[in-house]
């Protein structure tokens, strides 16, 4: 089902039936000369591509991304509160609200940094909410909540430049909501952690997949993009080489690679792309990491059945925004709903990520789903499942013809010392008629966001 169109998206296709279809092709070409890359390491080897973009937008209207940011704010307050509270009393387990196994046994819960508390009490600077709008209901619906090193806001930036180049007259027509402030509201969250010293984002470096990413943000939040061989501990502060031999003082890092490769001392010896003794700096205060290490127990994916519970506990309110209907089999009521219903349900192995490990039932075999009930039974604590959501897809210009495709879209939050949206954000859809994956990795593509007002 083609989502609805409102005002805005009438007057959209009204102004781009008017305007020059040779401008399409100005416009492809513009995107190869600029190129939004995405790299791409399958089946052994590394493939550096453009990252697949539609010219048709997605549209919302003000008045429901007013809800969305709510919501979501909403959401990222209880996530950093309950992230605190599990590196620090951990009540919420003590009251009962979340089980203990729940937090302890999740892969990414680091139990050494117990007690350690990062710049201001912050932990989610940036955050990645995935959403879908659901046919049966109209609402929105979070999927997700990635909380670690979320990637794709540089994509929209990008691509923003572009239509404003070759298509202004959808701007002098339209109330499109600028989204040109990104990078500020990211310096400025870097600014207000910041421990004394200058501004770095660490990237893996070239062969990462959002390496593009890593160098557009640095450029545009006035930081310095650095790679493990430009940093250096000394004195437990953190510190930049120059070109020089100067070594500048480093306040706060915007960190591009996951906390298992970030400090060879602290996590894996064998990590060539981390910064030997970081976490010590971090521990004593003198750098501000972000986002905070440990993140990745708040979106475990059995974690996020228990985020409606976190904002009634910690906020005293209910959730503005829905999750998909979750179950765990780890509660003996859900198993058996799970077990009796997996030809209609999705199941999600909940240590993977980038559309890894999501199994649809209606498409398993009876030996498939007799298998899987075996593993779900000795591990339970492994996977959730969630009921399909009948999501809607959005028109897309596919060989010069308009399409249906599913999609997604990412909101991006950034907290500092108060919580901002991305007033766009990331659409990604998928290449395939029918296909439910939309993300990168499984072959998706994207269009820019427009969050648009009245129509003029």
């Amino acid at each position: 089902m083609v989502e609805s169109q409102g005002k805005a998206q009438s007057r959209f296709w009204e102004i781009f039936e008017s305007l020059d279809k040779t401008k399409i092709s100005e416009f492809d070409a513009f995107l190869k000369k600029f190129a939004v890359d995405f790299n791409l390491y399958k089946n052994g080897e590394f493939i550096e591509r453009a990252f697949p973009f539609d010219l048709i937008p997605r549209i919302i209207e003000k008045s429901e991304f007013e809800t969305l940011e709510r919501g979501i704010a909403q959401r990222i307050e209880a996530l950093n509160l309950f992230l605190g509270d599990v590196y620090g009393e951990q009540k919420i387990i003590k009251d009962g609200v979340v089980p203990t196994e729940f937090v302890h046994t999740a892969k990414a819960f680091l139990p050494a940094f117990i007690g350690v508390e990062p710049p201001k009490n912050i932990r989610t600077h940036i955050s990645g909410i995935d959403l879908v709008k659901d046919t049966k209901t109209n609402d929105w619906i979070i999927l997700e909540d990635n909380l670690r090193v979320p990637s794709g806001a540089s994509y929209p930036l990008s691509i923003r430049k572009a239509y404003r180049k070759v298509y202004p007259e959808f701007f002098e027509n339209l109330e499109i909501s600028k989204v040109k402030f990104y990078p500020k509201y990211l310096e400025e969250a870097m600014n207000h952690v910041n421990c004394g010293g200058i501004n770095v984002v660490l990237t893996p470096g070239r062969y990462n997949s959002a390496y593009y990413e890593h160098s557009y943000l640095a450029k545009e939040a006035d930081a310095r993009l650095a790679t493990s061989a430009d940093l250096e501990v000394e004195g437990g502060k953190l510190y930049f080489k120059n070109y020089n031999g100067q070594k500048i003082r480093v306040g706060a890092v915007y960190r591009r690679l996951d906390d298992d490769f970030l400090d060879p001392l602290e996590f894996r010896g064998d990590s060539l792309i981390g910064v030997a003794g970081i976490t010590s700096a971090y521990r004593a205060g003198n750098v501000a990491i972000m986002n905070a290490i440990g993140n990745g127990v708040a979106d475990d994916k059995g974690i996020y059945y228990f985020v409606p519970k976190m904002i009634r506990y910690y906020l005293g309110e209910e959730p503005i925004l829905k999750n998909a209907p979750t179950y765990l089999p780890y509660y003996d009521e859900d198993k058996k709903y799970v077990f009796e219903n997996m030809e209609k349900l999705v199941i999600k192995d909940v240590a993977e990520a980038g559309g890894y490990g999501v199994m649809f039932g209606s498409k398993m075999s009876r030996e498939e789903i007799a298998n899987l009930k075996n593993i779900i039974s000795e591990e339970p604590r492994r996977f959730i499942a969630q009921e399909l959501i009948e999501f809607y897809d959005i028109e897309c210009l596919i060989d010069g013809k308009l399409a249906p495709r599913k999609s997604d879209f990412r909101a991006y939050v950034i907290k500092g010392e108060s919580i901002r949206l991305f007033n766009g954000g990331l659409t990604r859809y998928a290449l395939e008629a029918g296909n439910y994956l939309v993300n990168s990795s499984q072959g998706g593509g994207f269009k820019d966001t427009w969050i648009v007002g009245e129509p003029k």
